[in-house]
């Protein structure tokens, strides 16, 4: 591993031990230096500020370690998912709760939206609709996992895989009914 991903290594767990005990608005990039014994100059030679640091959090554990080919469907993927966010849920129930501007949450929506349109393609085929299609899935999936996460409640990534997936065919079967009286 290069020195430059070491200090970077360092610089992201300083902030998740920080953000275990404290909001990340209380975190300075002082107090993250600090905690990994590094000077701001090393820490600004690498990251822009500390938004910048938790995104690269997520790209690296997450986006690059990802693979979905790994993965027999879209089901088995989005599990995968959900299991990963469960791990670190400490550290993703407090960045998605940062505000503003460059906020982990508009990261993770830019992020999350080609892997969920991923998951859904082979759900929808006509045309016309798959925009829209497309943004109330990813709007309600997103909303889902953040909502999760926030929870305090601390449900499995087992109970919520299972709770989507009561959700998911409840709906279709709602759907299939309605189509049916219609016709």
């Amino acid at each position: 591993m290069s020195d430059s991903n070491i200090t970077k290594k360092a610089l992201a767990q300083a902030l998740k031990g920080l953000m275990a005990e404290q909001p990340f608005s209380k975190i300075s990039v002082g107090d993250i230096c600090e905690e990994c014994g590094m000077s701001r100059k090393s820490f600004y030679y690498h990251f822009k500020d500390k938004y910048d640091l938790v995104n690269w959090v997520f790209y690296t554990e997450f986006i690059e370690a990802m693979s979905v080919s790994d993965y027999q469907n879209g089901w088995a993927l989005f599990a995968a998912v959900c299991s990963y966010f469960y791990r670190e849920r400490g550290f993703y129930r407090s960045a998605l709760l940062i505000e503003g501007q460059n906020s982990f949450p508009d990261y993770f929506r830019e992020v999350m939206t080609p892997l969920l349109e991923y998951l859904f393609q082979e759900l929808y085929t006509v045309e016309q609709d798959a925009r829209f299609f497309f943004d109330f899935l990813i709007d309600a999936f997103l909303s889902a996992i953040a909502r999760w996460l926030i929870d305090e409640r601390g449900v499995s990534d087992e109970e919520f895989l299972h709770r989507m997936h009561t959700v998911l065919v409840s709906l279709a079967k709602a759907t299939l009914k309605d189509l049916d009286n219609e016709q």
